[in-house]
């Protein structure tokens, strides 16, 4: 699971990108989504600094920058790979 910010959780096996908000494909993106219905705004009014693009075509927006959306799913990863060779 990947938290994205603001107790909003992304399962980290759904997440195909997380990218920076910036460029005006990414842009046309949220836009397209925002009209057919698989946008999800998860910033809490915050400005949106990464996309998270899942498997289900949903995009997600986050206050987060995609950066340390990465850090925090690779932590996560690793945590899960650890626990898993505990067992």
């Amino acid at each position: 699971m990947l938290n994205i910010g603001y107790g909003n959780i992304v399962p980290l096996n759904r997440i195909i990108a997380i990218v920076s908000s910036d460029s005006a494909p990414i842009k046309r993106m949220i836009h397209e989504g925002q009209k057919t219905g698989k946008l999800v705004d998860a910033t809490y009014g915050r400005k949106t600094r990464s996309v998270v693009i899942t498997d289900s075509g949903h995009i997600v927006l986050s206050a987060f920058t995609a950066d340390s959306l990465a850090k925090r799913a690779d932590g996560s990863y690793n945590e899960s790979n650890s626990r898993k060779s505990d067992d």
